[in-house]
């Protein structure tokens, strides 16, 4: 009997802490955006989360499309999570798509879910 209660009470230990060690993590999925600028001029664009406070590549960093490249841009995010693009010309934040720079514009059809897999084509025209 004794043995039956120890069997028992670890069973016990390791559910709670299965389940605590569950709620503490987020569950991580990997997006690929796949952007083409097609303008004539270079084109910087950064991706935003809408759920918290983190930017793609981050670090002051931005991904960066000569005329004319199409080009992908792998990321880890959060389940469920949305995240915008924001493109302007390379010198000039005033022209810009999407959420434009600093995340700072609405937009529309802009945003994807992190759902894992990869976007359409989007095509930054002029």
């Amino acid at each position: 009997m004794n043995s039956l209660f120890m069997r028992s009470l670890a069973a016990a230990a390791f559910a709670t802490t299965a389940v605590l060690a569950a709620s503490s993590f987020s569950l991580a999925s990997d997006v690929t955006f796949v952007m083409k600028n097609s303008h004539p001029n270079a084109l910087e664009v950064e991706l935003y989360s809408q759920d918290r406070d983190h930017v793609w590549p981050g670090n002051n960093q931005v991904y960066y499309l000569d005329d004319g490249e199409t080009k992908t841009m792998p990321l880890s995010c959060e389940e469920g999570e949305t995240i915008c693009y924001g493109a302007w010309i390379s010198g000039d934040k005033g022209t810009y798509w999407g959420v434009g720079p600093d995340n700072s514009e609405d937009c529309e059809n802009c945003c994807y879910t992190c759902t894992g897999g990869e976007t359409e084509e989007i095509d930054l025209v002029p």
